[in-house]
């Protein structure tokens, strides 16, 4: 440049500055693109790997979920070898507990479900299926409730259209393995006197429309919608730096932002589910959600300390790299009482 008169110089050095900015201000974009993108894949990871094991082996959640502490015999036979210590278990015994609490309130649900619509064919939703024998339990109580009201009546028998929800990734043929058992058991407690009970599998996010308008009576979900879907946005700053470095969920070291990162994540989906399913529920339409919660919003979770410890221990060891596990997440929270209240 040198040898360019000092008006094309000045100007040479003001183009090559402006393509200077324009290069900076390409880079920002490209890595503004790239952090969306990353962001987009996590989302996407989350509804494709969160999911329980499959199949029906030893560690499936098939023979290692909380069918054993209920009354299905039909359906324990197919896989009690497998369950003859769990049931002592004391957290076995909590979920006992509330799997017990929640039958009373889905009985009284029902109950004055029926007395209000009256169908002719219930369709009935379980949000969060999973691949054990849970599901059937539940539809196993429902129909036995409106049995006993229809014959109480005197009222026709209802015919039943049950969808079984959960993600795409959820091992419905697991699931559907004991459906044959259901029915047998059904029959074998009812003799003939119960409904048709049609049975399909609905793989989709529940964050969002799974049904038609109007379509559904009755909707129950156990123990699925403390999981988020997505991990938190904000628990990774712009610039990539992770806001919970050290913990795998919201932990007695976490910052104050995470647990008010995690509450907005669950306030938008819980929203958005409550919004889809009024659309689906016709009107008079009930619903019954059992979900963990906490006494206090910043509790720390008793399973993912010791999980988050264990992994540190990984860290040192050098079997997992310490930057990974500082950007990891559980993409679940765990709502207090008056959190779901106000939301709802």
């Amino acid at each position: 440049t040198d040898r360019l008169p000092l008006a094309l110089q000045q100007k040479f050095i003001q183009v090559s500055h402006r393509s200077l900015q324009v290069l900076s201000a390409g880079t920002q974009r490209e890595r503004e693109r790239e952090r969306q993108r990353v962001v987009l894949s996590n989302i996407m990871e989350v509804e494709d790997i969160i999911r329980m094991n499959g199949g029906v082996g030893q560690s499936s959640y098939a023979n290692n979920c909380i069918v054993q502490v209920s009354p299905l015999p039909a359906l324990l036979h197919y896989h009690s070898a497998h369950h003859r210590k769990i049931s002592k278990d004391a957290y076995m015994d909590y979920y006992r507990i509330v799997i017990t609490k929640a039958e009373l309130v889905l009985e009284e649900t029902i109950r004055e479900l029926h007395e209000a619509l009256k169908p002719k064919c219930l369709m009935l939703a379980d949000m969060g299926c999973s691949s054990g024998p849970n599901a059937f339990l539940v539809l196993s109580k429902i129909m036995q409730v409106i049995n006993e009201v229809s014959q109480n009546l005197n009222k026709p028998i209802l015919e039943f259209g049950v969808f079984l929800n959960d993600l795409p990734g959820n091992d419905f043929n697991a699931l559907f393995q004991f459906l044959s058992s259901f029915y047998k058991q059904i029959e074998e407690e009812n003799g003939r006197k119960f409904g048709p009970c049609f049975v399909s599998a609905t793989p989709k996010s529940f964050y969002g429309r799974v049904f038609p308008t109007q379509f559904l009576h009755f909707v129950h979900s156990s123990f699925s919608l403390h999981w988020l879907s997505q991990v938190p946005k904000g628990l990774v700053t712009n610039e990539g730096v992770a806001l919970n470095k050290g913990n795998i969920h919201i932990a007695k070291t976490s910052p104050t932002d995470v647990q008010k990162e995690y509450y907005k994540q669950f306030e938008m989906d819980f929203t958005l589910f409550l919004r889809s399913r009024a659309s689906e529920v016709v009107p008079g339409g009930r619903m019954v959600l059992t979900f963990q919660g906490s006494i206090q919003s910043n509790n720390p979770n008793p399973i993912f300390e010791p999980l988050g410890s264990a992994l540190h221990d990984m860290v040192l060891e050098g079997v997992i790299d310490e930057e990974k596990l500082d950007m990891f997440n559980m993409p679940c929270y765990f709502p207090t009482v008056e959190e779901v209240k106000h939301l709802v």
